[in-house]
């Protein structure tokens, strides 16, 4: 029989990852409400990059400006799954323009982009 305080601790645990995949969750499905993507090639990478962003970024995030009491609180939780959210929507963003960039320049090699970007920025 297991111990009932690791069983405890392990619950408690998989509701904070629940509520950080909850948060990544609705951060993909709000992206890809407002603006659908034209391939499924596109709508994979777009979702696994908002999905990757909103857990990992979030997670960075909160480490980063030591936020980790909030999580003791339903109120905080909260919180830190609203943060997780706002995480994972830059990530749409920068897929869909990377897509939108590339699907204008086909005759190009990925280098030629890079160079391209180079010279656009100024470097």
């Amino acid at each position: 029989m297991s111990e009932p305080a690791s069983t405890a601790l392990a619950g408690f645990g998989l509701t904070k990852i629940a509520g950080f995949l909850f948060g990544a969750t609705f951060a993909a499905i709000v992206v890809m409400a407002m603006t659908q993507p034209k391939s499924t090639r596109e709508w994979v990478v777009a979702l696994i990059c908002t999905v990757f962003a909103s857990v990992c970024g979030g997670a960075g995030l909160v480490q980063w400006l030591d936020l980790h009491a909030w999580a003791d609180q339903f109120e905080g939780m909260v919180a830190l799954i609203g943060l997780c959210f706002v995480c994972g929507l830059p990530a749409w963003v920068f897929v869909r323009a990377w897509f939108a960039y590339a699907d204008k320049r086909q005759q190009m090699t990925l280098l030629d982009m890079i160079k391209e970007i180079r010279e656009a920025l100024g470097r």
